[in-house]
C-alpha cells in the first residue's frame, strides 16, 4: 500500500507559466523524495505598463510517502 502526501508550492519566473512550474517542481524535488505530479491550481501575471513582468503558478504537488 502506498501513501500519498499533497503539498501547495508557489513558483514565479521572469520567462512563462511553464518556466515557473518547472522552477518549482525543481526546487521542491531538493526536499522532497518520490514526487509524482503536480496540479497547478492558479496561474496570475504581474503586469508593469503594457509588459508582463511576472508568471506565477500557485500548484499542489503530490508525492510519495517512502515506506
Amino acid at each position: 500500500m502506498s501513501v500519498a502526501k499533497v503539498i501547495e508550492v508557489s513558483s514565479t519566473s521572469e520567462k512563462s507559466f511553464e518556466d515557473a512550474v518547472a522552477q518549482g517542481i525543481a526546487r521542491a524535488s531538493k526536499t522532497v523524495e518520490n514526487i509524482r505530479s503536480a496540479w497547478v491550481k492558479e496561474q496570475r501575471v504581474e503586469v508593469d505598463g503594457a509588459r508582463v513582468k511576472l508568471y506565477q503558478v500557485n500548484m499542489k504537488v503530490t508525492f510519495v510517502l517512502n515506506e
